[in-house]
């Protein structure tokens, strides 16, 4: 294992900014305390090293030493494995860690990502599309996942990388008051981004991308 490079934008647009995934890893590294460092590439000219490292062009990436690593779920994985704080060296909370790991990016994201796009894009009113993806979110993720999580603190027994990974993809939908008939899944959202190294994660991530604002 070696140094911890993040790899992120050197600036973002307004609307986006405090849901860049860099910010699960910056999370998930402030949880565990490992040191890290930020890099940045620009995002107006994505060039072919910003490819080779992540193929679809996007952020974030991590470097460990000589290891690269790209999307955030994969990046949570590899920190779990260097820290107990994130994945439990329990192997019933191990699994469920893992499986509620991959539940917040398989299930519910997978909802939740149309849902908001068809909300940045302005179609969100009575139309086909609007109907079947509102009710695939609600009904067939969040209603399922409000009595888990009104029963249980954390997804794994204690926080763990399950917990950034859910609570993110939560705080979109929240954005736009998907919870509001969720309160067991708006509770749980609160006590995770309650947590200082989610405050701190978020506070520097919109402190990176307000420093882009001078070079524009």
């Amino acid at each position: 294992m070696g140094d911890l490079t993040l790899t992120t934008f050197d600036w973002v647009p307004e609307m986006p900014r405090g849901y860049v995934r860099d910010l699960r890893v910056r999370w998930a590294l402030e949880e565990a305390g490992l040191p890290y460092r930020i890099a940045s590439v620009p995002f107006a000219d994505r060039k072919t090293d910003h490819f080779a490292h992540q193929p679809f062009g996007q952020v974030p990436w991590l470097t460990d030493g000589d290891l690269s690593i790209f999307e955030s779920g994969a990046i949570l994985l590899h920190l779990g494995e260097r820290s107990e704080i994130l994945l439990p060296g329990d192997p019933r909370q191990r699994s469920e860690a893992l499986e509620w790991l991959f539940a917040a990016l398989n299930s519910v994201e997978m909802a939740s990502l149309p849902w908001g796009i068809l909300i940045f894009s302005g179609e969100n009113g009575d139309t086909g599309a609007w109907r079947i993806l509102d009710a695939f979110l609600k009904e067939h993720r969040l209603k399922h996942l409000e009595p888990v999580v009104a029963k249980r603190e954390w997804l794994a027994g204690r926080f763990s990388l399950a917990d950034i990974a859910m609570a993110d993809v939560l705080r979109l939908v929240d954005r736009f008051d998907g919870l509001a008939d969720y309160p067991a899944c708006r509770d749980y959202m609160a006590r995770a981004t309650a947590r200082p190294a989610f405050v701190k994660a978020l506070a520097d991530q919109m402190a990176h991308f307000a420093a882009g604002d001078a070079n524009r």
